[in-house]
């Protein structure tokens, strides 16, 4: 029915765009064969009229004449509905290419090269290479969670969801109605902000927790969506991006690499281990367990205790 509607409307701007005068609904009718083959003249009209309207919202101009017997006619005149011309420079137009080239995912793959054939369509000169100026790189955002499509979605179209959220501290993941305002990649995961309304405040959810699938629900949102939403400052500052206290731990030798390139200090122990000194803040004993039995915190000992609970919770779970 879809691909049906997709050809109906085609044809019928074709028509439109084609015609050196208005035409009428009775030409038209007689000029595409799937008005043709509606039942009725009534259903000819209304599915006309839909056509139209979705025509228009689509951007095409229409205008509606009438003629000199009173009789109406359509037309979609060419200088009304022509683009200007693009014009990109150099730099603009790599700017582009990095952007298309960045994603992997194939639904944004292929959104990010149909605008480029567009943006060539338009004007953007073949001797314009949007990949040449940085050929070199090849920047990628790979994205593994399942939850990501339709969370983006649910961020642009402003819808509410649902999902099952497992928290580092707990054993069983929890349902969350979350209103999405916006998706970030930081440090090679992907984190979801918005506002949790069993909570009643904001919140950042990381999408690798996020466990079966998101559902969306109707309604509109109940908290005004920010018009800076900083997902990386707050993470960053559950990582102890923003400490300003310290740390020491022991590190297995040759384990933890990116604890080592935080540390401010690092001593050689012996007997395969490390001493290093790391900035402390808000979410350091959730990134320490990650390392599981490579770390072993020394002070202080309030972190020291976090460790150890995370580490129960997970040999529970």
């Amino acid at each position: 029915m879809a691909i049906a509607k997709a050809e109906r409307l085609m044809n019928l701007a074709l028509c439109l765009l084609g015609t050196r005068r208005p035409l009428s609904k009775r030409e038209l009718r007689e000029s595409i064969e799937a008005y043709l083959e509606a039942g009725s003249e009534d259903a000819f009209s209304r599915m006309f009229e839909r056509d139209k309207d979705d025509l228009r919202e689509l951007g095409l101009v229409i205008e509606t004449v009438e003629n000199l017997d009173g009789e109406i006619g359509y037309v979609a005149r060419r200088d009304s509905n022509r683009l200007p011309p693009i014009t990109l420079d150099a730099e603009e137009a790599a700017a582009l290419g990095l952007a298309a080239k960045v994603w992997q995912q194939a639904r944004l793959a292929g959104a990010a090269s149909g605008a480029l054939q567009k943006l060539r369509a338009a004007g953007l000169p073949e001797e314009v290479d949007p990949y040449e100026a940085h050929g070199a790189l090849e920047p990628r955002i790979p994205v593994h969670e399942a939850a990501f499509e339709p969370l983006m979605l649910a961020c642009r179209d402003r819808r509410p969801v649902v999902f099952d959220y497992r928290k580092a501290t707990a054993a069983r993941p929890e349902p969350r109605q979350v209103e999405p305002w916006a998706l970030e990649c930081w440090r090679g995961h992907w984190y979801l902000a918005g506002w949790d309304r069993d909570r009643g405040a904001e919140r950042v959810f990381r999408l690798s927790r996020i466990t079966g699938k998101v559902r969306s629900r109707s309604g509109r949102f109940t908290a005004p969506v920010p018009d800076v939403v900083t997902v990386r400052e707050t993470v960053a500052s559950w990582a102890g991006e923003t400490a300003d206290r310290s740390a020491r731990i022991r590190l297995r030798s040759g384990a933890g690499y990116p604890l080592r390139a935080k540390a401010t200090s690092v001593r050689e122990l012996g007997d395969g281990w490390d001493e290093l000194e790391i900035p402390y803040g808000h979410g350091l004993d959730a990134w320490l367990v990650e390392f599981g039995p490579d770390v072993v915190v020394v002070e202080p000992a309030e972190l020291r205790a976090d460790v150890v609970d995370r580490l129960r919770a997970v040999a529970r779970g």
